[in-house]
């Protein structure tokens, strides 16, 4: 009996592999994959693939970053430019949290 569950890119995932894992690790994959706002599967493909894993709230936090770098932006076309090297600033720091946000995502 063929299973096919979900296509990953052009390929079906057309087969299972089962693993046994103590409570604890299962609990523990559980509650990764849950961060990461995918499920178990997915999860473990990405780390044995080596393809990034980037936590929802990670991207919860680069979306309200980016938000913020806006909003700054707004502050200094409205303003003329007076307060530049303040929003400058800001907006350097912001960028600066936003790649160090997607590295760790990557190095998890």
């Amino acid at each position: 009996m063929l299973m096919v569950f979900k296509a990953i890119g052009d390929e079906p995932l057309d087969t299972k592999v089962d693993v046994r894992l103590t409570s604890e690790e299962k609990a523990r994959l559980q509650e990764d994959a849950e961060f990461a706002g995918m499920s178990m599967s997915a999860l473990v493909r990405a780390r044995y693939f080596g393809r990034p894993i980037i936590a929802n709230t990670d991207q919860v936090m680069i979306r309200e970053l980016r938000r913020q770098g806006g909003l700054l932006n707004k502050v200094h076309l409205e303003s003329d430019g007076a307060y530049s090297a303040e929003t400058a600033a800001a907006l350097r720091l912001i960028s600066d949290a936003i790649k160090s946000i997607s590295q760790a995502g990557r190095s998890k």
